[in-house]
């Protein structure tokens, strides 16, 4: 079998060759952590903080698109929604999607 000059030329470079092979790797990992990862994590945060700080009185729209007013936050991590006079849900609270009104605290006297 007949050798090609192509697979009879030595392969140059060595460690220096592996190491910039891996530079585009390393860019394009930095590119999707700093547009993609980042945010995602900057959001969800914004969400944890967002459902923690709800409190009785709340206007809330749930993920599914039910709106309504909280009326009681449980422990175990549901809240109370009352979505028409008389008729109460109980919602998870991290469906909560948005909360439309915020209840001022209580003035301490």
């Amino acid at each position: 079998m007949f050798a090609t000059p192509a697979f009879a030329q030595a392969t140059g470079g060595g460690a220096a060759g592996a190491f910039g092979s891996f530079i585009p790797l390393i860019l394009i990992f930095a590119i999707m952590y700093f547009l993609l990862i980042r945010p995602q994590q900057k959001k969800v945060k914004e969400h944890q903080k967002m459902v923690e700080a709800l409190r009785r009185g709340d206007q809330v729209i749930t993920q599914g698109g039910i709106i309504g007013k909280v009326t009681k936050v449980k422990e175990d991590g549901e809240i109370e929604v009352e979505i028409a006079t008389g008729v109460k849900v109980r919602v998870i609270k991290s469906t909560v999607a948005q909360v439309v009104s915020k209840t001022e605290p209580a003035a301490e006297e």
